[in-house]
C-alpha cells in the first residue's frame, strides 16, 4: 500500500479566505483536492479578540492554518493608518500564533509581505537580507508588523518545536482585485484612473511620484500556486520569495497600462507625492529549490486579464436589475 498524499486528509482554515488573494488560495486547495477548507471574513471570526481565535481552532480542528488576512492598501493608505496598519496586523497574526501553538494545530502557514525588506536592501532581495536596515518608512509600520511574525515562527520552532513556515509574495495583481481609489495598490489604481480618463475624454491622468521606483509583479493565480505548494512540502525555518524575478519601472507600467486600456493621454507626474521604495526585486532561487515554483504568467497576459476583468464588473455592477 503506497502512502497517503497529503492533501486528502488535511482541514484547512485559510484566514483572510474571502479576500483577492485568499479566494484564489481556496479555489486552488479545492483543486488538489483537500476535502475540508474554511474560509470566513472578520464577521465570522475577528482575529483581533482572543475569544474569536480559540472559538475558531475549536470549531474547525485544523491540521494546516494558512494566515493571510491583513490590514492592507497602498502608499496612501499607509500613510494615513500607519497605527492601524501596525496594530491590527501585528495582533492578529501574534495571538493566532500562539493559540495554534496551544491547540496542538500541526503547520501553520504566514503570509508576510515584500514591505518587510530594508529599504535599501541590495537587488535582487535576498531572504537573508531582511535584518539589513529599516523598512521604506511609508509602509514600515506594515511590514515590521509582518516580519514580527518571522520572529516568532523561528523562536516558536526553536523553543517548542512547532513547524511553520514564513512566506514573503511580492506585489499582487490580477482579476479580482481591490479597485478603490482610497486603499488600491498601483496597479489597479492605474488602471481605474485610465479607463475613467478614458471615458472622460481627459488628455491626462496624474500618477504619485516621478516613475522612476521599480517594482516586481506576480499574478494572483501564480501566487496561490505557490502558497499551497509551500504549505505542502516546505518545513524549513528560514523565510522564503515568492515573485518572478522580473522588476519594471513604475514609468513602465503605467506604459504598459496605458496601452491594455487604449489609454492616449499623458502622463502628468506628481513628485510632491512619495515615490515608495526605489526598487523591488526578489531572488526567487530559494523557492525554485525548496519546493519548485516559478511563476507562469506573463505580465502582459495577466495585465490583460485584470483590465478585462475590471471592465466586465463595472458592466455588471452599471447593468439594470431584472425585476
Amino acid at each position: 500500500m503506497g502512502p497517503v498524499s497529503f492533501w486528502p486528509i488535511q482541514r484547512v482554515v485559510v484566514t483572510g479566505g474571502t479576500g483577492f488573494l485568499g479566494r484564489r488560495v481556496v479555489a486552488r486547495l479545492q483543486a488538489v483536492g483537500c476535502p475540508a477548507v474554511h474560509a470566513f471574513g472578520r464577521a465570522q471570526y475577528d482575529l483581533r479578540r482572543i475569544d474569536d481565535i480559540t472559538r475558531l481552532l475549536n470549531d474547525t480542528r485544523p491540521t494546516l492554518i494558512v494566515h493571510m488576512a491583513a490590514v492592507v492598501g497602498g502608499i496612501g493608505a499607509n500613510r494615513e493608518r500607519p497605527a492601524d496598519f501596525f496594530y491590527e496586523n501585528l495582533m492578529m497574526g501574534v495571538q493566532l500564533f500562539h493559540e495554534a501553538w496551544k491547540a496542538g494545530v500541526p503547520k501553520l502557514a504566514i503570509v508576510g509581505t515584500v514591505c518587510a525588506y530594508p529599504k535599501f536592501a541590495p537587488v535582487p532581495f535576498q531572504e537573508a537580507d531582511l535584518w539589513n536596515g529599516y523598512p521604506e518608512e511609508t509602509n514600515a509600520p506594515y511590514g515590521l508588523a509582518k516580519k514580527m511574525l518571522l520572529v516568532q515562527s523561528q523562536a516558536y520552532r526553536q523553543q517548542h518545536g512547532f513547524n511553520s513556515i514564513f512566506l514573503l509574495p511580492t506585489n499582487l495583481y490580477g482579476p479580482g482585485d481591490n479597485f478603490d481609489p482610497r486603499s488600491s495598490h498601483v496597479i489597479p489604481a492605474l488602471i481605474r484612473k485610465c479607463v475613467e480618463a478614458k471615458e472622460r475624454g481627459d488628455d491626462h491622468i496624474e500618477v504619485w511620484g516621478d516613475g522612476s521606483a521599480s517594482r516586481e509583479f506576480l499574478f494572483v493565480d501564480d501566487a496561490a500556486a505557490g502558497l499551497v505548494a509551500a504549505a505542502e512540502t516546505y518545513n524549513g525555518s528560514e523565510p522564503v520569495n515568492l515573485g518572478t524575478g522580473n522588476e519594471m519601472t513604475i514609468a513602465e507600467i503605467v506604459d504598459r497600462v496605458k496601452a491594455c486600456v487604449g489609454f492616449t493621454g499623458r502622463v502628468v507626474w506628481d513628485a510632491t507625492k512619495p515615490n515608495g521604495q526605489p526598487r523591488r526585486r526578489l531572488d526567487t532561487e530559494r523557492a525554485r529549490r525548496e519546493f519548485g515554483f516559478v511563476a507562469r504568467t506573463p505580465f502582459d497576459a495577466g495585465l490583460r486579464a485584470t483590465v478585462d476583468w475590471y471592465l466586465e464588473s463595472r458592466r455588471t455592477a452599471d447593468a439594470p436589475a431584472h425585476r
